[in-house]
């Protein structure tokens, strides 16, 4: 079935498009990939408008050859701009950040190199580990419902973990892991409100830290869209 894009604006764009070319960025009908989350949120904070395609995931659309062809990994999301197509958030919001570098756009990674490289080291660890937090708090608990069960103890180790990282990297109170806001607060706070919004144990700090975070203005359009 044909996939009908829908327009996301900005209010602080300066041309309409990617480097002059049209933007579409694909995502889940549903809104519950915190992948596609992070790669939306990163396009709203450089203020770039772009077209919104939802793939029908339990549909298998995303299996669709055309999209297949498209995508190199046949998952969403999936950035085009213009000819060209690019998966996997993290590869997503680095080109844009070179695209639409600061001080002209938001930054979404850190100014600094080593502080760059640390951004970057968070978000693949959120990515490939913690994996029986990740299956027991899926994202339904943050977008649809909680799950009232109690959390294994493989998961409550792997909770353990996510905590103790969170709680060094940002000390006592931060609002940001880099004194200004990075793409990587947002994906670690989406990776503790797996367990804060879902009412599981967390210290008062992070879940302070994870609700600031899901204040954002960016944050806030995708929880808009996945209401719907």
């Amino acid at each position: 079935m044909p996939l009908e894009p829908f327009r996301i604006t900005t209010n602080h764009l300066r041309h309409g498009g990617v480097d002059g070319e049209e933007a579409t960025l694909h995502v889940d009908h549903r809104y519950m990939s915190p992948y596609a989350m992070s790669a939306f949120v990163t396009l709203v904070e450089k203020g770039i408008d772009f077209e919104l395609v939802e793939i029908d995931l339990s549909a298998g659309q995303h299996r669709a050859s055309d999209y297949q062809a498209r995508s190199s990994t046949g998952r969403v999301p999936m950035l085009s701009h213009g000819d060209f197509d690019l998966s996997e958030s993290s590869a997503i919001s680095e080109y844009l950040e070179e695209l639409f570098p600061a001080p002209g756009h938001v930054a979404v990674y850190p100014e600094h190199i080593a502080d760059r490289a640390r951004a970057r080291q968070i978000q693949a660890w959120l990515r490939s580990d913690l994996m029986p937090l990740r299956e027991e708090r899926p994202t339904t608990v943050i977008f649809d419902q909680p799950i009232y069960t109690a959390l294994s103890p493989a998961a409550r180790a792997a909770a353990d973990r996510l905590c103790a990282a969170a709680t060094e990297w940002l000390g006592h109170e931060a609002d940001q892991l880099f004194g200004a806001w990075s793409i990587a607060d947002t994906d670690l706070a989406l990776m503790l409100n797996r367990l804060v919004i879902n009412g599981d144990a967390v210290p008062e700090s992070l879940a302070r830290y994870a609700h600031r975070q899901w204040q954002r203005p960016s944050v806030q359009r995708w929880l808009a869209l996945s209401r719907r």
